[in-house]
């Protein structure tokens, strides 16, 4: 059996057309993939640091939480094509993460727990559109969607929004990451269907 999965076979349901990309279904459920073991780092242990600018910046948890944050409800859409509408987040905007820091990157790689990393470009991480959250629905994130910290990219496919998030490292090049290294898209559009290479 080939690393990359085309996705769960299961009951389609309708959903607004202005808000469910082509060939997705919704569900109520907020299903758990992974591509290994979930990680369990203590907050004591836990730092989020940004590399690649002029100068290396890092938070601790605390400092991390002292941070402006902001709740955010969004619909998140899954590669293997369930799609969840209205989830509701709180965390810390990429913007205000990159703020001051100087850089000429295009392009970032999000490193995590567990060793995973993907890669996205710099506009599809700030303008308000990306996060890394610590809170859904109202609740501390679990380990198992990723906590304490995962990246929220809505607008791409969830895989994108890395889990157990501990940085960015700014780019001047893309370098893909790790599902990108095994025949995903390098974007992942979930409008364009951009679910793997050739897409």
């Amino acid at each position: 059996m080939g690393i990359i999965s085309r996705g769960f076979r299961g009951r389609r349901q309708d959903g607004p057309p202005d808000r469910v990309p082509p060939g997705q279904y919704l569900t109520d459920d907020f299903p758990v993939l992974s591509a290994g073991p979930t990680p369990h780092r203590p907050l004591e242990e836990w730092t989020f640091s940004i590399q690649g600018g002029a100068e290396p910046v890092s938070w601790t948890w605390e400092e991390f939480r002292a941070l402006h944050s902001e709740t955010v409800t969004k619909d998140i859409h899954c590669v293997t094509k369930w799609s969840k509408l209205d989830t509701s987040w709180e965390g810390v905007s990429v913007d205000t993460l990159l703020e001051g820091i100087e850089h000429d990157a295009e392009y970032v790689l999000a490193f995590c727990d567990g060793g995973y990393t993907t890669n996205l470009p710099l506009e599809d991480v700030t303008d308000g559109k990306a996060w890394v959250v610590y809170r859904y629905d109202g609740e501390p994130l679990d380990a198992e969607h990723g906590g304490p910290a995962r990246l929220l990219v809505p607008h791409l496919y969830f895989w994108k929004s890395a889990k157990w998030v501990r940085g960015l490292s700014l780019r001047e090049e893309d370098e893909p990451g790790f599902w990108e290294s095994n025949g995903y898209h390098l974007r992942g559009d979930p409008w364009l269907e951009q679910r793997y290479w050739g897409d």
